[in-house]
């Protein structure tokens, strides 16, 4: 469990996504009014197995490393936000369950991974519900948002708090023990169909529970010591980067088009500055991404865990990934005037775009937490899922 995997299936997995492209693209607007994804995109998602990416390749997986897994979500995004979006979700909870449960959890949620007989999980981790300890395991109820992945999963991961044990739990279970509620009518995202659902005093044994906040995995390498936290970190930041690079794509391509017309304002130095500080600002987010993960792969390779200060540093990356693309995606809206208001590829992607930015891993309580420790602030604090927390009040939890 010691070092980190490096998978050589990647450059597989990322050829058949470029292969798949052609529909993911193509079927984009019809899932969007249908608020999911068609039955021809799940087919060629299937077909491409993605899904597979984060699974500890000691169950049949893949087990990507971080930059793996984040550039092949960058790839899915690039061709299709909503896409990328429902997959990065389901392939991180698909692969992390399995690294944190143990064996009898594995063999019924995993029974022949390299033939396709496993679980597709999907749900919701960072809005708590109310867990029960019974004989065997626990009772669950509550009702939690912003499902991703949901309409492709077979099971559900669902965070709840169990006061009796004062911790934060994870519970796995059938999809079909759940209440699904139809109310996804948002502005952007659409078709990721990330709808609500309800739980109320439903049984999970307790060999489907792990604790939220853990770092020790039972299977798969040093990828699951990240914990759910960076592991989501991971795939929102690869979301971010397709979808800024798309924009600007699509921009470079419309300027194409307009250049060399009446009054352009392609043709303008305003605009020929804009676009180049746009890209400038975007490469600029990825290169760092890039060097804040090569660093923390070093780390887990050696076998340790991250330190406070790269856990703080992997927030504020995130951050100003996010918020470096919300505003390239900013000025492509702009220059792209009234092309942009029409229905189509740029005015679903900017949508998209800002629904993404709205996530809690990129919100404004983290990012102040962020420049908490890193001015000197909280130096004895470390961080607990989201929130930076010091040692004393750790210690009194």
């Amino acid at each position: 469990m010691g070092q980190l995997h490096v998978s050589a299936e990647y450059d597989t997995i990322a050829r058949r996504i470029e292969d798949v492209a052609p529909i993911l693209r193509g079927e984009a607007d019809e899932s969007e009014t249908l608020r999911q994804h068609t039955e021809k995109m799940v087919r060629a998602l299937d077909a491409t197995e993605v899904v597979k990416i984060s699974i500890p390749r000691e169950l049949g997986g893949y087990e990507f490393s971080p930059s793996q897994v984040m550039q092949t979500i960058e790839r899915l995004s690039y061709h299709e936000a909503s896409v990328g979006w429902s997959v990065m979700a389901l392939q991180m909870v698909t692969g992390s369950t399995g690294a944190y449960l143990g064996r009898e959890a594995v063999e019924d949620l995993y029974p022949d991974v390299p033939a396709g007989r496993h679980a597709t999980i999907a749900g919701q981790g960072t809005r708590l519900g109310e867990a029960v300890r019974v004989d065997g395991g626990y009772r669950i109820s509550g009702q939690w948002s912003f499902a991703s992945g949901i309409p492709l999963a077979s099971h559900i991961h669902t965070a709840a708090f169990c006061a009796e044990t004062g911790r934060p739990l994870v519970f796995t279970f059938p999809k079909k023990q759940a209440t699904l509620v139809d109310n996804w009518d948002v502005l952007g995202l659409r078709a990721t169909h990330s709808i609500d659902y309800v739980c109320q005093d439903v049984f999970v044994p307790a060999t489907h529970v792990y604790e939220a906040t853990t770092t020790e995995n039972l299977h798969g390498g040093a990828y699951y010591r990240l914990g759910l936290v960076n592991l989501a970190g991971i795939c929102h930041t690869g979301w971010a980067l397709g979808v800024g690079r798309r924009m600007l794509d699509e921009m470079k391509t419309l300027a194409a088009t307009k250049t060399g017309t009446h009054n352009a304002s392609v043709d303008t130095g305003y605009f020929h500055a804009a676009f180049a500080q746009a890209e400038a600002k975007f490469r600029a987010a990825r290169a760092w991404a890039m060097e804040v993960w090569a660093d923390n792969e070093a780390t887990l390779d050696r076998g340790e865990k991250l330190s406070t200060e790269q856990e703080t540093l992997t927030r504020l990356m995130l951050n100003n990934t996010t918020w470096s693309v919300q505003s390239v995606g900013q000025t492509v809206y702009q220059w792209a005037a009234t092309a942009a208001m029409r229905r189509g590829d740029l005015q679903r992607y900017y949508r998209d775009l800002n629904a993404g930015t709205q996530h809690i891993t990129s919100g404004p309580v983290v990012l102040q937490d962020c420049g908490k420790w890193l001015a000197g602030l909280a130096q004895d604090a470390r961080w607990q899922f989201l929130t930076l927390v010091s040692q004393e009040d750790s210690g009194a939890q």
